[in-house]
């Protein structure tokens, strides 16, 4: 369960640069924004991997728990609701929107949701060619609401991905990375 239904909440009860930092990399000339709205402490190395698909090419979003012991619970807005104004500013104008999310599974698999399915199937086939299981539908994390945030670009459909924490750091991590960015550079 989470504390805040959306940022008006959260930020009138914690501190930013104490409790969280909200980072944004305009690329102006760039359609496609990664995103990690529950990145840092909230959900381990999404961080990371944003940065690192988006490299110097791709827009940028985090929004990063500060909290060294984990602040999940504290600090987490579902998706659904998440409205924090300078990521909603920036994914305004993207016609591709990707949100990294970390789940808590043991097992090491990519599960993928949106509205773009096109490029939900293209970011699943990418993901499978480093040797990571993935599922694209019947799983817990659908990302199909409208008011999800990797629905909220200028096209209305976006990707979300959800990495459980096996994948996250693991050895598969980097030809993961490599395979989004790759997908994402031709589309």
């Amino acid at each position: 369960m989470t504390r805040y239904r959306n940022y008006a909440e959260l930020a009138a009860q914690e501190t930013p640069e104490r409790d969280y930092r909200i980072t944004v990399t305009h690329r102006r000339e760039s359609p496609v924004a990664i995103i990690a709205p529950h990145a840092g402490s909230i959900e381990r190395r999404t961080t990371h991997i944003s940065r690192e698909i988006a490299g110097d090419d791709f827009n940028l979003y985090l929004f990063e728990g500060l909290d060294s012991n984990g602040s999940f619970e504290e600090l987490h807005i579902t998706s659904h609701q998440f409205d924090e104004p300078a990521c909603l500013d920036l994914i305004a104008n993207c016609d591709i929107v990707v949100a990294v999310h970390g789940c808590h599974r043991s097992e090491e698999a990519a599960y993928i949701g949106g509205l773009d399915l096109a490029l939900k199937h293209r970011l699943a086939d990418a993901i499978r060619a480093a040797g990571i299981p993935v599922l694209t539908d019947g799983h817990d994390y659908p990302g199909t609401n409208s008011d999800n945030i990797c629905n909220r670009g200028a096209r209305g459909q976006g990707v979300q991905l959800e990495l459980t924490d096996t994948l996250r750091g693991g050895i598969r991590e980097p030809g993961m990375i490599d395979n989004i960015r790759n997908v994402l550079l031709d589309y």
